[in-house]
C-alpha cells in the first residue's frame, strides 16, 4: 500500500519560518532574496523583493522570478504534507498569469492548496504587492514520488 499524505496543518507541525528559511542558504532562493514570512494552519507565505535580481531588461519584476517565487511556495508546502522519509515531491508543471507590473517594492506570494492527493498535489499561489494588489496569480501540480 502506497504511503498517505499527512493531514495539512502547517502550523500545528512545528515549522517555524527559521528552519524554512535555512533550507533556502545557497540556494536560488536565497539569491533571489525570497524569505518566508508567515506560517499558517494551511498557508505559507513568503516575501521576495523588486529589484536588479528580480529585474527583466526592462526594469520590472521579471515573471520568471515570479514563477520561482511560487514554485519555491508550492513545492515547499507539498514537501510539508509528506512523510519526507517515504516520499518527495517534484514540480510536474506550473502556470502563472501576469496581471500587474512593478518596478520596486516587496511582492508577497501566499500558498494554499487546491487538491492533496497520494500521488499528486495542486497548490495555487496568489502574489500581491504591498497594497494587496494581484500582481501573479500561479498554479503549481506536484507529482508524489514513493522513495526507494
Amino acid at each position: 500500500m502506497a504511503p498517505q499524505t499527512k493531514t495539512l496543518s502547517f502550523a500545528s507541525k512545528g515549522v517555524t519560518i527559521d528552519q524554512l528559511n535555512q533550507l533556502s542558504r545557497k540556494t536560488l532562493v536565497e539569491h533571489l532574496g525570497i524569505k518566508f514570512t508567515e506560517v499558517g494552519e494551511d498557508y505559507i507565505s513568503a516575501s521576495m523583493p523588486v529589484d536588479h535580481r528580480t529585474h527583466q531588461p526592462f526594469g520590472l519584476l521579471h515573471g520568471g522570478a515570479s514563477v520561482a517565487l511560487a514554485e519555491t511556495l508550492g513545492s515547499v508546502a507539498a514537501t510539508l504534507c509528506l512523510d519526507q522519509n517515504l516520499q518527495y515531491g517534484v514540480g510536474l508543471e506550473i502556470n502563472a498569469n501576469h496581471i500587474r507590473a512593478m518596478k520596486e517594492g516587496i511582492v508577497i506570494g501566499t500558498t494554499r492548496p487546491i487538491h492533496v492527493g497520494k500521488r499528486t498535489h495542486v497548490w495555487e499561489i496568489k502574489i500581491t504587492n504591498e497594497l494587496d494588489e494581484l500582481v501573479c496569480i500561479s498554479r503549481i501540480t506536484i507529482a508524489i514520488i514513493d522513495k526507494r
